[in-house]
């Protein structure tokens, strides 16, 4: 089509066409154009974050072969580490302060040491979960992925950790009279809850340390008040007995103290069914169920702003 201008000139003219007067987001929509880094649906998320987990188990295996790496003794540590903090609160909790009050002589130690390594997961996954974002900004910005990789790939890292140190525990507990036998197979599911308490609870302070890296540096504080008010050293019921029953129940409630009082359930001969709250399991699997999820939920919601400002 052609039209004559006034000086004699030929003027093409562009045909109409179906995409005029579209808006740009009309426009958009119509030849499958999406936001770059919208927040996908919470399945599609789902979806993404399976396709991606070759990459996360790479990641947390790295993740903890180089967390070491320049230490001689290297992956020793891994064991050591929590074995002497075991040591140190064993000297002055055990020795010096006797919170060992209503616990045998040959079952404190197992269950001090059982204690320690069983918080160790959580608080190592927390601590590691607030930085989980703000501490990987150059690779949150620079490749496209769903960012809960990194906060689950953190608390998967702690896991393998926690294996390490699991067969300590079992060379203490067997050198305190507590031998193999049929309940120590509930140490699975235990920690199976416990870790997808952790990957939650990690979610959540991800967000939450993305916007304020401030975070990390009060996180060490609540978690050292969680660990004393958790009962890692000492028994909750007979150090409070004669404090109101609430405040032992709440105690015991806790996510922490009822993670660690399953296992030590599971493991040590003169830990028995008296020393654990009631439905145990309910409340452990319920808390696992809770944080685990509405954890995830929280930091999806937030999918699209980590890396930007």
């Amino acid at each position: 089509m052609s039209d004559t201008t006034h000086d004699g000139a030929v003027a093409l003219s562009t045909p109409p066409s179906a995409d005029d007067g579209l808006s740009s987001a009309e426009l958009a929509a119509k030849h499958g154009l999406t936001v770059s880094g919208a927040r996908p649906g919470l399945f599609e998320y789902v979806r993404q974050l399976r396709g991606r987990r070759h990459f996360i188990m790479a990641f947390s295996r790295a993740k903890l072969t180089a967390q070491y790496s320049q230490a001689k003794l290297g992956q020793l540590w891994q064991v050591a580490t929590p074995l002497l903090n075991a040591a140190v609160y064993f000297i002055i909790f055990g020795l010096i302060l006797g919170t060992k009050k209503g616990i045998p002589q040959d079952v404190f130690i197992p269950f001090l040491v059982t204690g320690v390594f069983v918080f160790t997961f959580t608080q190592s996954s927390v601590m590691a979960g607030v930085r989980a974002i703000s501490g990987n900004l150059g690779l949150v910005r620079a490749l496209h992925f769903p960012r809960a990789s990194l906060p689950i790939s953190f608390s998967l890292q702690q896991l393998q950790q926690l294996l390490y140190s699991m067969i300590v525990l079992v060379a203490v507990t067997v050198g305190f009279g507590s031998y193999p036998r049929l309940s120590w197979l509930l140490v699975v599911p235990a920690l199976v809850m416990q870790f997808f308490f952790n990957t939650g609870l990690a979610l959540i302070m991800a967000r939450l340390g993305s916007k304020t890296p401030d975070l990390a540096q009060l996180m060490p504080f609540i978690m050292r008040t969680w660990m004393y008010a958790s009962g890692v050293m000492f028994s909750i019921p007979v150090m409070l007995a004669d404090k109101p029953s609430w405040i032992a129940d709440v105690l015991q409630y806790n996510p922490a103290a009822i993670y660690m009082d399953l296992v030590r359930f599971a493991m040590i001969d003169g830990y028995g069914s008296e020393n654990l709250p009631s439905h145990v399991w309910v409340v452990g699997l319920a808390w696992a169920l809770l944080v685990g999820v509405a954890g995830f939920v929280y930091f999806w919601k937030a999918e699209e702003r980590y890396g930007r400002g």
